[in-house]
């Protein structure tokens, strides 16, 4: 038999279980900030992951002070929000003791009567999300910042305990299937990446043909290659800059140029231009050695470099990411790419007849590979949509939880 349900009178909730509480966030919780602990744990909050210690990822590329004096203490059961991306979910309850950035707001959930881990699935499920963003003041997105007291006052739902804690239980079980299987997707992603590359590189080193008379290249990381092929700096082969400046005239508010970030497409700027003949190497930072051939007239970016070559445009483009040019290139602790260093890079440089052979043959082969991750990135969209989807009906009390 259904349950009796009630409007909670939250837009964004809809209705509830008869039995369940409609109240106020800091009915709940309340801001605290607690400063002078420099010699604790340094913690980090991620949206997917919640606070973990900054130094058990190596994703987090956020300079720590020098003088953590200033940093929040964060307790056990402590709940953590980044106040600037509150509105993409950016918040959860502490599993460890440690301090934060002072610019992350931490609430003591000050009421025996619930549980952390049921408050956890609340506050940061989908449909929270648009209340955050709305409440967000600020002129940039990345700049938006959600006032604490604003976060406080806004309603939520409360089951009776013993319901608090039969969700959290089911959900702590269903989620982590769901991220186990999430996890497996992610690694058929990764293995068929380093598949990928492999196939690039094994191509544009070795050729397609195994029974071909081959000879040593000198270079450790090529080895062999064909006897009819060269080996040489790309210097004799391709030309590089950064660009040709242009202003904010010719920049419209919807972007007359697309910008490239390194590897991707991310935005619009105004400040470099050049046309769809060239290839765009990410020079610094996380985009660092990424290759990538614009797919329009003209465009701008501004890390990375541009390159032009007088050979095959497609098998350049597959020998650059053969060779890993961020591997070959960069020994900084700040991964970066120079010109100079692309110049001199030593790779193999087959007749015109095989750099086009290779090309048609990578390109039939990664779209064949990309297919298959594509699929893979599907099923983990489906999988992550599933899990919103559960954590919402059961929070909210579509669902019931009877063990």
């Amino acid at each position: 038999m259904s349950r009796a349900m009630k409007d909670s009178g939250i837009p964004w909730i809809g209705v509830i279980p008869k039995e369940w509480e409609t109240l106020k966030i800091k009915q709940v919780m309340r801001n605290k900030s607690i400063k002078g602990f420099p010699n604790e744990t340094v913690l980090s909050l991620y949206r997917d992951y919640g606070v973990v210690p900054k130094d058990s990822r190596d994703d987090n590329h956020n300079v720590t002070s020098e003088d953590t004096s200033s940093y929040k203490l964060v307790d056990i059961g402590d709940f953590v929000i980044n106040k600037m991306k509150a509105w993409q979910g950016s918040m959860a309850v502490s599993q460890y003791r440690g301090i934060i950035s002072p610019a992350y707001y931490i609430c003591h959930i000050k009421n025996d009567g619930v549980d952390r881990r049921y408050i956890h699935y609340l506050l940061r499920n989908d449909s929270y999300k648009a209340e955050y963003m709305r409440l967000s003041t600020g002129l940039r997105v990345g700049q938006w910042d959600l006032n604490i007291d604003d976060f406080l006052s806004i309603p939520m739902v409360l089951p009776p305990v013993p319901e608090q804690q039969r969700i959290a239980e089911f959900l702590d079980r269903k989620c982590g299937e769901i991220d186990e299987a999430i996890s497996l997707q992610e690694e058929f992603i990764e293995e068929l990446k380093a598949y990928k590359q492999s196939v690039i590189t094994e191509a544009v080193t070795h050729g397609l043909n195994p029974n071909v008379k081959f000879k040593d290249s000198g270079i450790d990381w090529i080895g062999k290659i064909p006897q009819e092929w060269e080996c040489t700096k790309l210097k004799y082969y391709i030309s590089v800059k950064s660009g040709d400046a242009i202003g904010n005239e010719m920049i419209s508010e919807q972007g007359q140029y697309p910008v490239f970030g390194g590897g991707e497409m991310i935005g619009y700027t105004n400040i470099y231009n050049s046309s769809r003949n060239d290839l765009l190497i990410g020079r610094i930072g996380a985009r660092c050695g990424c290759v990538t051939m614009p797919l329009c007239d003209s465009w701008a970016t501004d890390n990375a470099l541009i390159l032009s070559t007088t050979i095959c445009l497609l098998y350049m483009y597959y020998l650059l990411i053969g060779c890993d040019l961020n591997k070959q290139n960069t020994s900084n602790a700040q991964p970066l790419i120079t010109s100079t260093k692309i110049k001199n890079t030593v790779v193999p440089v087959p007749p015109l007849s095989k750099q086009r052979q290779i090309a048609d043959y990578l390109d039939n082969k990664c779209s064949e590979i990309d297919g298959l991750i594509a699929i893979k990135q599907q099923k983990i969209e489906e999988l992550k949509d599933y899990k919103k989807s559960i954590i919402y009906e059961y929070v909210t009390g579509k669902k019931e939880c009877i063990f």
